[in-house]
């Protein structure tokens, strides 16, 4: 089971960026497929961004596609999600995920590991 750190998570203005970094222990992290999801207060987990493992196909949701971008370092173990433009609308724990055996590109909910989640809170 591969364990996951996240760190970057802060308070910041409206309109501003942060890179959230999450590292990982394991021998084979170039083989998952990684996500960021996160939750809002009041909300469901949602899925941010995903990645699969060669860093070749990305995956956004919606709401922050064209401000995101997912990226991978297999040689630092470390997965990233650079957020610009930021909203109130992103005020969430964000959550790193990685699943060791996916089905296609991208990481299964239901299966693998899960960091303990970075704060981020964006001011109006």
């Amino acid at each position: 089971q591969v364990q996951l750190v996240e760190s970057g998570g802060r308070l910041v203005q409206a309109g501003g960026s942060l890179r959230l970094s999450c590292a990982a222990s394991g021998r084979t992290f170039s083989s998952y497929a990684l996500g960021w999801y996160r939750r809002a207060p009041g909300k469901e987990l949602e899925i941010v961004a995903a990645i699969n493992w060669s860093g070749g196909s990305t995956f956004y949701a919606d709401p922050v596609k064209g401000r995101f971008t997912i990226s991978r370092d297999n040689a630092k173990n470390t997965v990233y999600l650079q957020m610009n433009s930021l909203k109130a609308d992103d005020t969430a724990v964000y959550y790193c995920h990685a699943d060791a055996n996916p089905v296609g590109d991208y990481p299964r909910a239901d299966f693998g590991s899960w960091g303990q989640g970075t704060q981020v809170t964006v001011s109006t």
